[in-house]
């Protein structure tokens, strides 16, 4: 009995028509990033574990593929040899495309200069649970800039996400915090030394409540009172400035807290002035769990759909002294494209005519016309307009639902009547209107 072909869980394939529609948010992100000054990078699907281990936290950690030693290694090993060995794995499947770019950086450092501003669009893998919007294999598109402490950086991630959402349509909210001032509520609530067992609590309250992440707290060792210090200041209201000076005074006792306050204001203050449109929110209770972050957090929420984030990231000032280059500043943000395309999907925003991967379809009627079809269509092509024949010459009724299941908007037909006074007739699918033109203008009639 034949094997039924399967795929693994939290993978999908991509059909024609997803296949175009995903290019499309790929195009667009690569337009708004190159138009921004970053250069294009590609980094390898594996990395060593050396690499990727201890760099997203114990969570990531667990999270990561790894990949299983082969060729030389296992060879005259036991199934159960292999499965008891302590050293079987030593490369894993990139859990991010940041921690690469990291390693890269470090790796050609003296041919870089700095600061040194990439984009990289590439899948990537965790060990997940699969469920709606969250998969074991998607893409992510990042961007990243290394070098430079200057808020500018930040203030620029801020505007390439307004304009990347405004070009496909999705309306969103920016959900910004800094690390500096979750350090500086930590050490205000007596607990500087628990900073990541609070931010990764407090990093799940939209998802499961403060009830359960007060719960969470305290099974981290957190005590009443402290938590009972914390509840305000992550509930605390109002604009973004307004939750900023309340800050400041809560935390008047943390230099690095202030900081935190100091450097958001700026953030701000360049966003002003640069007029970047877009919503933006201080969240307190905003984390990423991610250990590498240093400063600034972001955090995009689709408006009109639910979904889980659908962009993220932040400062990461020391991420490059764990593979010996220290002091080498960076900050980036990746946008999911897998959720970004269900959210277009959901809300139906993909432009019309993009679910076919050609402009025109000539009918195939016979040797002559089909010879006078396929100069036509030459040109076409040589004038970068996707067309293409049908094969065979068979019924006109069988061409025509060709095109129909492949969203083709023109038809092309050249008959022995149109052959004869050198037109093509054109139908448009959608409308079933036809009308004719001159073999020497069709080109610049499509083009145009």
């Amino acid at each position: 009995m034949a094997q039924k072909p399967t795929l693994p869980k939290g993978t999908r394939d991509f059909s024609p028509v997803e296949m175009l529609r995903r290019n499309y948010i790929f195009d667009t992100i690569r337009r708004i990033f190159r138009s921004f000054g970053y250069a294009p990078l590609e980094t390898p699907a594996m990395e060593n574990l050396s690499t990727l281990l201890g760099k997203y936290g114990d969570e990531g950690d667990r999270l990561l593929f790894r990949i299983l030693n082969s060729g030389d290694y296992a060879a005259g090993l036991s199934d159960e040899e292999v499965r008891q060995a302590t050293k079987i794995s030593e490369k894993g499947l990139r859990y991010d495309l940041t921690v690469p770019f990291a390693r890269y950086v470090v790796q050609h450092r003296g041919e870089l200069t700095l600061p040194f501003k990439r984009y990289q669009i590439q899948p990537v893998w965790r060990a997940d649970r699969p469920q709606k919007g969250r998969y074991r294999e998607f893409y992510q598109c990042d961007v990243d800039v290394v070098g430079s402490r200057s808020l500018l950086c930040e203030a620029e991630l801020m505007d390439i996400v307004a304009r990347v959402f405004r070009a496909l349509g999705i309306r969103i909210l920016l959900k910004v915090n800094n690390r500096k001032i979750l350090y500086g509520i930590a050490e205000t609530i007596g607990h500087a030394d628990k900073m990541t067992d609070i931010t990764v609590a407090i990093d799940k309250l939209e998802k499961i409540g403060l009830d359960r992440v007060k719960e969470e707290l305290r099974e981290r060792g957190l005590g009443d009172e402290a938590i009972a210090r914390l509840q305000p200041i992550l509930e605390l209201s109002g604009s973004n400035a307004e939750k900023l000076d309340r800050l400041a005074d809560i935390l008047a006792g943390s230099e690095t807290g202030q900081r935190g306050i100091d450097e958001m204001r700026t953030l701000f203050g360049y966003a002003a002035r640069m007029g970047v449109e877009l919503d933006v929110e201080l969240d307190l209770s905003l984390a990423r769990g991610l250990n590498y972050y240093t400063g600034a957090i972001f955090e995009v929420k689709a408006l009109d759909y639910a979904i889980g984030s659908i962009c993220g990231g932040g400062r990461y000032d020391d991420l490059t002294g764990i593979f010996g280059l220290p002091d080498t500043p960076g900050v980036g943000i990746s946008f999911g494209a897998d959720r970004i395309y269900d959210v277009m999907t959901g809300l139906g925003l993909f432009p019309a005519g993009l679910d076919s991967s050609i402009e025109v379809l000539f009918v195939n009627l016979g040797t002559e016309e089909e010879s006078a079809s396929l100069r036509l269509l030459g040109q076409l092509r040589d004038a970068g307009i996707a067309a293409e024949i049908y094969p065979e010459a068979v019924r006109m009724k069988k061409q025509f639902e060709y095109a129909d299941r492949r969203a083709v908007p023109l038809v092309a037909i050249v008959g022995s009547d149109e052959l004869a006074r050198g037109v093509v007739t054109l139908r448009r699918m959608q409308t079933g209107e036809q009308y004719e033109v001159p073999f020497d203008e069709l080109t610049a009639h499509i083009a145009g």
